[in-house]
């Protein structure tokens, strides 16, 4: 666990005496969630090798906190700083892909969307009546104003239908936006040659088909409804489908891995195999015949790819039915209890027009293979130095990997 001693270097009145480095540009990571802590490592390898930059770690308070203490030191000796030593220091850029307690921070600050896209409506307060439409989460006054004032210096969107709904939502903090794309969509683009490599790694033998089923948070999500993964075990035989699952890792922090593990043990035994909350998951996705899924954004990165969806869950008063996530619910077939499932996995294949998925593709980034080069260029322009001659680029997404079970 980071210590909440305040650190005296490389950041503090004294630092300069004891630093190697001197004259660093510094940037701050504002991680609240494993999720969100994920996301912004892809923003991260834009800077962290510069010799004119040294990056520092904190954790934000937030609901699902759990878990984001051991993800953060599992990143390999990064510096953390205890939030309240953060709040009191000065950063040349400090980044974040969610808003709670972000105010504090003093330094200019980029905001970048955790998940695909802009999805979901600003939760309902129980007790309370809702007068009028509901905001789309992350796009409302609510989050992004404070005393009527911008708090992000920049605000990261994916595409320009998004700024469009901004300007809708939140007129005010619209100069600054930046439509900079997608990370995840365009390192899964340049994967998917390799396909055959992430099915090798995930064991999948060659007459055998990959069911891919993922699962949001919250009592709506596929999850929240655990039935359909022990079905899936119970009726598709392991001899030609492989059933891995893709839990958000909310889901763990809310309920916690020894709890979420002895719920899944069943299934486990029956073969569903399960990526933990920290392992790499996209390569999963390259690797599936089929997604089953909800309203997560895994879901929506399996139709962007060209995978053949099927929704378990999808609460439609909870999504903005302009989002990517609403296109998709318009178009993909929902698992349907009655029917045995290797017949609808077999008619979703069939029914499955390329065409239509093609515009989720192309809703989720309006800038495809630009991310890593136009958000490199906002970081260097907020810290207000020049770039590398090199340019970034989309990588492929790591070899996915599954850890056996051993339970009883």
């Amino acid at each position: 666990m980071p210590s909440l001693e305040w650190s005296r270097v490389p950041v503090g009145p004294e630092a300069r005496r004891w630093v190697t480095r001197g004259n660093c540009k510094t940037v701050l990571v504002i991680v609240h969630t494993v999720t969100s802590g994920q996301r912004l490592l892809e923003a991260v390898q834009l800077v962290q090798s510069d010799l004119r930059v040294q990056v520092l770690f904190t954790v934000a308070k937030d609901v699902f906190n759990n878990g984001v203490e051991e993800f953060v030191e599992s990143l390999g000796g990064g510096m953390v700083l205890p939030w309240q030593q953060a709040v009191n220091e000065r950063f040349d850029l400090a980044i974040a892909a969610s808003l709670g307690s972000v105010h504090e921070i003093r330094a200019p600050l980029i905001v970048m969307e955790h998940g695909a896209g802009f999805n979901k409506l600003v939760p309902r307060t129980p007790g309370r009546r809702v007068v009028g439409a509901r905001a789309t989460y992350g796009l409302d006054p609510q989050r992004l104003l404070r005393d009527g004032a911008v708090i992000p210096d920049a605000i990261v969107l994916p595409h320009l239908t998004d700024l469009a709904r901004l300007a809708r939502e939140c007129p005010q903090a619209v100069p600054s936006a930046e439509v900079i794309g997608d990370p995840i969509y365009d390192r899964l683009a340049v994967s998917l040659d390799d396909r055959a490599l992430y099915r090798r790694a995930l064991d999948v033998r060659p007459r055998q088909k990959l069911v891919a089923v993922s699962s949001t948070w919250g009592t709506e999500s596929l999850f929240g409804k655990f039935e359909l993964l022990n079905r899936l075990v119970r009726e598709l035989p392991a001899s030609a489908y492989k059933v891995v699952a893709l839990l958000h890792p909310n889901i763990w922090s809310a309920h916690g891995a020894r709890q979420v593990r002895a719920w899944l043990a069943d299934s486990q035994r029956r073969g569903l195999q399960v990526v933990q909350p920290k392992d790499e998951w996209l390569g999963v996705l390259i690797a599936a015949d089929w997604v089953i899924g909800d309203h997560g954004s895994a879901t929506l990165y399996g139709a962007a790819i060209g995978r053949p969806i099927l929704l378990a869950r999808f609460p439609s008063e909870d999504v903005d039915p302009s989002s990517p996530s609403g296109d998709l619910a318009a178009i993909a077939p929902r698992i349907n209890r009655y029917q045995p499932l290797a017949t609808q996995l077999t008619r979703a294949a069939v029914a499955l027009k390329p065409e239509d998925y093609q515009r989720i593709e192309e809703r989720l980034t309006s800038a495809p293979g630009q991310f890593h080069r136009n958000m490199r260029r906002l970081m260097y322009r907020l810290m207000n130095l020049r770039q590398p001659a090199s340019i970034p680029v989309a990588t492929p997404v790591p070899m996915p990997f599954l850890t056996p079970y051993h339970g009883g």
